[in-house]
């Protein structure tokens, strides 16, 4: 019986797979079992799974017309270890990722935990300056695992580690944007602690342009209001934050047109602030301008959403009572 079993739902990315498993033969730590659980693809997996069988315990399940939170409890379900690691398909991962796990969980041993994500030097210039925007202390306060000390620590279900006694006694995820925060938070709720583990990192490799990135986190700031109406309490200053971006971008732009264009000065200095941090991380003019054009759209898309959401409650009206807000 493993001791883990690494769970990955998958839609129509077979490369990504193929690259995801490879990384997983280099794991020094062994004692693990490889699930991928893929919708209906136009480009399946399944190939890929077998090409793999002779270097991983791995199992390929297909289940058409699921999301993912049904393909990750399903997958848990048929999972033979004692700890599930759920990763997105389009992660690298680290040789002592799972030795990492193992160090940590000796002296935490908690049932849910998460680490942060990297980027790798093969990643392309826009690939960088993403990973910058999502984990840099000037966009995110460090809550996707840059800050070195955090109260409560909310894994993300790209790089997440659950104990089979937290998803027996949560019944896994539930059908919602946001859907992994919300685990998390049910966790706690039941008695259980969550922790980060700073060196159980992945690399994640975020196919996206800056179109859908600003889409993807446009969806982020509407989930924070269903998670707020689902955990009252849940919600704290740092989520404001790019509201308050949002907020104070259009006030300093009226009050360019209206009083003076020196107020452009403070918008000016930020973009400066964060053109010269990722610079200084990665020693590249190109990456660092793609750096501020990346958290201009990740700060503007969560900060709308999230102002949309409140306003106009298009999720949340579709929810007729807390007993039905998941299916």
């Amino acid at each position: 019986m493993p001791k883990y079993s690494i769970i990955v739902p998958i839609y129509n990315r077979p490369d990504e797979m193929a690259e995801l498993l490879e990384s997983l033969t280099f794991q020094s730590f062994k004692d693990f079992e490889v699930l991928i659980l893929e919708d209906n693809s136009p480009r399946k997996s399944d190939q890929v799974a077998k090409d793999f069988e002779s270097q991983l315990d791995v199992h390929y399940f297909f289940i058409p017309g699921t999301d993912r939170s049904y393909r990750r409890n399903y997958g848990m379900q048929q999972a033979k270890g004692d700890y599930f690691i759920l990763f997105d398909s389009d992660c690298v991962i680290p040789p002592g990722y799972l030795n990492a796990v193992e160090d940590a969980l000796k002296e935490y041993p908690v049932d849910c935990f998460g680490g942060p994500d990297n980027a790798d030097d093969s990643f392309s210039d826009m690939q960088k300056a993403v990973n910058y925007s999502m984990t840099s202390f000037f966009t995110t306060g460090g809550i996707r695992g840059g800050a070195k000390q955090m109260e409560k620590y909310n894994p993300r279900s790209f790089n997440m580690g659950i104990s089979r006694k937290a998803f027996e006694m949560t019944d896994g995820f539930r059908s919602m944007i946001g859907e992994d925060i919300d685990f998390s938070l049910r966790v706690r709720e039941a008695g259980m602690d969550t922790k980060l583990f700073r060196e159980a990192f992945v690399y994640h490799k975020r196919r996206v342009n800056i179109r859908k990135f600003f889409a993807q986190t446009n969806t982020f700031g509407k989930a924070r209001i269903v998670l707020t109406k689902a955990h009252p309490g849940s919600l704290k200053l740092v989520h404001l934050l790019p509201v308050a971006f949002v907020l104070g971008h259009i006030l300093l732009l009226v009050l360019a047109i209206i009083c003076s264009p020196l107020w452009l000065l403070f918008i000016a200095f930020y973009a400066l602030l964060l053109f010269l941090d990722s610079w200084a991380k990665n020693n590249s003019l190109k990456i660092a301008s793609l750096s501020v054009v990346a958290a201009y759209a990740q700060l503007c898309g969560y900060g709308l959403g999230f102002l949309e959401e409140f306003a106009m409650g298009r999720v949340t009206k579709k929810i007729k009572g807390q007993e039905t807000l998941y299916k």
